[in-house]
């Protein structure tokens, strides 16, 4: 099963995201903040950070920086309603993914089983 954190402040999205992506079949440990990831990325393999990117204390971009060095498999998606953070946010890690909000839960439930399509295929064809 796919394990994902997900890093929001605002409750209500936090609350939202989770239920949608646990419907979908993936774990999700959910946190309101960056610095509250950091022991669980510490302690717990996951396979996706989903982080917004402006949080209080720790920014998502700082987060998903941190991720890198704590558990560097862990692939990252950015979720944001800031245009100029998402242009910030493509050049400090280029390698994550970015879904601008307003979104529907069916685009992000898409494009997490993008990420992990191959993974997924296998899982499937394992005896």
């Amino acid at each position: 099963m796919i394990r994902i954190l997900l890093a929001e402040d605002d409750e209500a999205m936090r609350t939202y995201l989770a239920r949608a992506l646990e419907q979908a079949g993936y774990a999700v440990d959910a946190v309101d903040r960056g610095t509250a990831a950091l022991p669980l990325l510490e302690r717990t393999d996951y396979d996706l950070l989903l982080s917004d990117i402006v949080m209080p204390e720790m920014d998502g971009i700082e987060l998903a920086q941190r991720c890198a060095e704590i558990s560097p498999r862990t692939r990252v998606m950015f979720i944001t309603g800031f245009a100029a953070v998402t242009l910030k946010a493509s050049r400090e890690a280029p390698r994550a993914k970015m879904l601008s909000k307003p979104f529907h839960l069916k685009d992000l439930v898409l494009e997490v089983e993008r990420m992990f399509e191959d993974e997924l295929t296998e899982a499937q064809f394992r005896p």
